[in-house]
């Protein structure tokens, strides 16, 4: 199977922000960019795949706007269009099973207003075997201006996610691109009366000077294998949640691991209030 980049469209704005990433993340990578459009009405005859084959029972057509912008790429970017019925979150989820990332747009056309996640892009997200790219509106994804780090990764040096990382520090390497490793930690609240300001001090240094031992421990490996990425560490006192949303507005594309079938509550707040493009790998 042709490797490719699976990207869920609804007709949304936002479908077509993601739909925009996607077609940009297909070319850089000189893989297919397959545009999946279900429509939850059931139909009976067979749905069909393909960049210009017939379809039926398809409910509503992919928009024309987005077709004709993905269609109109250069010559080097191939896009087969795909339509078929059925609960969009579980097609997409076959569909992207084994495709290098499967993209979308943080809330659809059906999500409800203040919900930062719709349901499908976060059902995706929790339960996808293969990387999932969650794009929100806006400016926040073009890639360009003032931003300081196309690339930033979350990890908990503490119990590193290995997949995550090698999936930072590949997107890196690809770009040659500097990686901004993000650890956040947080100082124990202290029991019975506060201790003296001087003391306080001295271990927030020292506990500081821990976890900076713990993430360049967890980074070594890979700072051997990739040896042309420049990596900038950074040890935060905040967090995890607050942490990464602060790295996002700061970055183009923010990894983040996904440990079992759920997004965590660190990760949940980050692709609530992200400012860019979120990248989540399962571990």
């Amino acid at each position: 199977m042709e490797r490719a980049i699976v990207v869920g469209v609804d007709g949304s704005v936002r479908s077509r922000v993601a739909a925009d990433w996607a077609a940009r993340e297909a070319l850089r990578r000189g893989l297919l960019l397959q545009v999946v459009h279900v429509s939850e009405r059931s139909g009976t005859g067979p749905s069909s795949t393909g960049p210009s084959g017939p379809c039926s029972g398809l409910g509503e057509p992919l928009p024309g706007v987005a077709e004709r912008e993905l269609m109109s790429r250069p010559s080097e970017l191939t896009v087969h269009e795909v339509r078929v019925d059925g609960e969009p979150a579980a097609r997409l989820l076959a569909l992207g099973a084994s495709a290098e990332l499967l993209v979308l747009g943080m809330r659809g056309a059906g999500g409800c207003a203040g919900q930062a996640v719709g349901s499908v892009a976060g059902a995706v997200a929790e339960r996808s075997a293969r990387p999932v790219v969650l794009v929100p509106g806006g400016p926040a994804c073009a890639g360009t201006g003032w931003r300081t780090d196309k690339v930033a990764l979350g990890v908990d040096a503490r119990r590193p996610d290995e997949a995550a990382i090698g999936f930072a520090f590949d997107r890196a390497s690809r770009a040659n691109a500097r990686l901004r490793v993000v650890h956040a930690w947080t100082m124990p609240e202290p029991g019975g009366s506060a201790l003296p300001f001087a003391v306080r001090c001295r271990d927030r240094a020292a506990r500081e000077d821990e976890e900076m031992r713990f993430l360049s421990d967890a980074l070594r490996p890979w700072h051997e294998k990739y040896p042309r990425v420049q990596v900038l560490e950074d040890v935060v006192h905040f967090g995890a949640a607050e942490a990464l949303v602060r790295a996002s507005g700061r970055a183009e594309l923010l990894v983040a691991g996904r440990r079992e079938n759920r997004l965590g509550s660190a990760l949940k707040g980050l692709v609530e209030q992200a400012g860019c493009p979120v990248a989540v790998v399962p571990g």
